[in-house]
């Protein structure tokens, strides 16, 4: 038996939205199947897929104290992979066809790779973060943001690079194909993740803040992952060392600024835990011991290892989820976004859990 959650229904939109995009990946990903036959795209789907568990545990690692549901996740990674690759590629060839027309191939491939490129792909990627909006409680800070873009940004990663590996495979053969995924896969691998996680701050930040501007960082984070996404396109483009090195510095040092966000962000966390959480210790539902383990990674991963070994792994994993969402809850309230019967009811759930999870 386990413990009772919080977790909302599905919402139907969301289960739609998530099969319609999984249906188009699928879609997507047969065409290049029967475009490139099994051989090249066997090797391009096992180079595209080869990085791929690597980069969802580092975007989940930093979500570690307060887990998004996995829904949700699932439906940012398959939006990224189906509707944003799909529309990302039928309007970019529109605007190059109108391009072409009137200055020729040359021209039409430069403008929609730098130019266009970027401006679509992120906007049909940001898409995802405006439509969870809808789930606004969902994401109660900054890091929920950047962990929802970047399952955007993975999703779309890895169905365009199996296009771009089949491409190199049909040009040159495997050995360029697996020349480029060292470029994609290996050196570049978090950069769709990284600028649309500029556009994932934006969205958080006008959740989560009560400033008069609030909703401007959403259009400036827009622009910031446009930027990033053209930066390195064009440096692409030009083939020069220098370009992709600058390029590159600039995005590594936008993924250390997230990161930086992500960690200041989980000190808070921990800090407002070690403040709210006493007030319950009347309750019998937490002890002195219960607030320095719910306050550090260490500890919590050391009680979920205990708890395993005496057969209430669940048990200890829902204790502290609820005693998390219940310091998350008087967050919210600080942002006062719950009328206080809302916060009574949701006070109360969450203790609930964490009594049934104790008697456990």
């Amino acid at each position: 038996m386990t413990a009772p959650t919080l977790a909302q229904r599905p919402s139907k939109a969301l289960l739609i939205g998530l099969v319609v995009s999984g249906l188009l990946a699928l879609v997507t990903l047969a065409v290049m199947l029967v475009a490139g036959g099994p051989v090249g795209f066997g090797l391009s789907m096992l180079l595209a897929l080869a990085p791929l568990p690597v980069l969802l545990a580092a975007v989940l690692s930093l979500d570690r104290l307060e887990p998004e549901p996995k829904l949700h996740l699932a439906f940012a990674f398959a939006w990224g992979a189906g509707v944003a690759i799909v529309l990302g590629i039928a309007l970019t060839f529109l605007g190059q066809e109108w391009v072409r027309t009137g200055y020729g191939n040359a021209v039409a491939e430069s403008v929609g790779t730098v130019y266009l490129a970027p401006v679509i792909e992120e906007a049909l990627k940001g898409a995802a973060l405006l439509l969870l909006l809808r789930r606004r409680q969902e994401i109660d800070g900054l890091t929920d943001g950047i962990v929802y873009a970047s399952m955007t940004g993975l999703g779309f990663a890895a169905v365009e690079n199996v296009g771009y590996y089949l491409l190199a495979f049909g040009a040159d053969g495997p050995g360029a194909a697996i020349q480029l995924f060292v470029v994609r896969g290996l050196i570049d691998p978090l950069g769709h993740p990284i600028y649309t996680s500029l556009i994932g701050l934006g969205v958080a930040y006008a959740i989560t803040r009560r400033t008069t501007f609030r909703y401007a960082m959403i259009p400036l984070g827009y622009l910031g992952a446009v930027f990033l996404h053209a930066l390195w396109n064009g440096a692409a483009s030009t083939g020069s060392l220098a370009w992709l090195g600058g390029a590159y510095l600039v995005i590594m040092a936008t993924l250390v600024t997230l990161v930086v966000v992500t960690v200041n962000e989980r000190r808070h966390l921990v800090a407002k835990m070690a403040l709210y959480l006493p007030i319950y210790q009347d309750t019998g539902l937490i002890s002195d011991a219960d607030v320095r383990m719910l306050t550090t990674l260490p500890a919590r991963k050391a009680a979920r290892k205990w708890a395993r070994r005496m057969g209430l792994g669940r048990a200890m994993g829902d204790y502290q989820q609820a005693a998390t969402e219940l310091t998350m809850l008087h967050l919210r309230a600080e942002r006062r976004e719950l009328d206080p019967l809302r916060f009574q009811v949701e006070r109360d759930a969450y203790l609930g859990v964490m009594a049934q999870a104790r008697r456990w």
